[in-house]
């Protein structure tokens, strides 16, 4: 089974709430984004199965408070989930079960 790295892009932006917006005479200016970054888990780069299709996301698995990633396996409809360790780390990726199996999303081809 290939793997593929996956790159995020880690960034900042300020947001302005509409109604400062509204009252604001300054231009707003685009946002700016930090440049790529490769995520790792572990230690080791967060990797996908070919082709690709990854869909990451972030969402509280473990409903310890911290958003944890979720990355999407097109191959046969698996999700992996990286637990928030904190101050940017990530544990090592498990596959999401369901009653004891590795949960599988049909796709659509």
């Amino acid at each position: 089974m290939r793997h593929t790295s996956i790159p995020f892009a880690l960034c900042l932006a300020a947001a302005v709430a509409p109604a400062q917006q509204a009252r604001s005479t300054q231009p707003m200016h685009a946002p700016e984004f930090a440049a790529p970054t490769q995520v790792e888990a572990d230690g080791v780069p967060v990797r996908t199965e070919n082709p690709g299709y990854a869909c990451p996301c972030w969402a509280d698995v473990d409903g310890d408070g911290r958003a944890d990633l979720v990355v999407g396996q097109f191959a046969g409809g698996k999700m992996k989930w990286y637990r928030n360790l904190g101050k940017g780390k990530l544990g090592k990726g498990q596959w999401i079960e369901v009653d004891g199996k590795v949960a599988e999303v049909p796709g659509v081809w």
